[in-house]
């Protein structure tokens, strides 16, 4: 995680929660020192520890840490995560930005954790999308990361996704696909959406231009056909399914002829674990 840019992001959650007065309750408070656990309150996959530091340490580099489970790992209810050591002004200070991080990040690394046990054992790699929070894109990916997925694109800056509306911008699927071809850098992939079998045969006039496949909302049915001519075309190129995935959809999907599988719902339907810190 590029931690400049970390460090920007949480600078300005710091700056919303404290303004320009500061913590009008903790600001008060006597000099000493404290301790506080973080205690689980249901079981999940922690995720954002890191994160979880840097929230103290940026407003207070004295601030120290012992964690008993590392990232990625299972923790049940009741457990001690981990214990925050430092001045009771910091702490309290920092506890409400450090753990709504802390929880967002690790219910979105559970909810990844599930999809990606499913698939597990095959040859489909779940990634993730560009649904995200604005402004916390690169937190969520990287729980979904830490969850066991791979990233899809961060941006619109570092890789081409040729969608349902390029087409129809561009006039059609090989237009699309040979003016954006021409005007990147050689060592940008491309990716196109496709919807129909239609859009599929008019891809593969161009497929020697074009990295990854997508196929949207595509019938199960038909997919191993579609993946058949995509690889007898090119068999290098790389095929996407996306579109209403759901945990049932995956365990069928996991015997499909596919590379990757893509879905929002790793972020966007994940709900905040409970996470709570206690000054003992």
């Amino acid at each position: 995680m590029n931690d400049l840019y970390l460090r920007k992001l949480i600078l300005s959650f710091l700056e919303e929660d404290l303004g320009i007065i500061g913590d009008l309750t903790s600001g008060v408070l006597p000099e000493k020192q404290a301790e506080a656990e973080l205690i689980a309150g249901e079981d999940f996959i922690l995720c954002g520890a890191p994160v979880f530091e840097k929230v103290f340490t940026l407003l207070d580099g004295r601030v120290s840490f012992s964690w008993f489970y590392g990232e990625g790992a299972p923790v049940k209810k009741g457990d001690v995560i981990g214990k925050v050591s430092g001045s009771i002004k910091t702490l309290l200070t920092c506890e409400r930005t450090a753990l709504n991080l802390l929880q967002k990040l690790s219910g979105i690394a559970t909810e990844t954790r599930r999809y990606v046990e499913i698939l597990k054992g095959s040859r489909v790699k779940l990634l993730d999308t560009r649904k995200t929070t604005p402004g916390l894109r690169l937190l969520e990916k990287y729980a979904t990361r830490v969850g066991g997925a791979l990233n899809h694109r961060f941006g619109l800056y570092d890789a081409v996704m040729v969608k349902d509306n390029h087409i129809k911008a561009f006039g059609g699927v090989q237009e699309a696909v040979k003016r954006v071809a021409q005007s990147i850098p050689v060592t940008t992939k491309i990716e196109v959406e496709v919807e129909s079998d239609e859009q599929l045969t008019e891809l593969l006039e161009v497929i020697d231009l074009v990295d990854i496949v997508m196929l949207d909302n595509w019938e199960l049915k038909g997919v191993e056909e579609a993946v058949k001519r995509l690889k007898e075309a090119k068999p290098s190129v790389k095929v996407e399914l996306s579109g209403g995935i759901t945990l049932e959809k995956l365990r069928v999907i996991r015997e499909l002829p596919v590379d990757y599988v893509s879905t929002s719902k790793i972020i966007t339907a994940a709900k905040w674990v409970d996470v709570s810190l206690e000054v003992v």
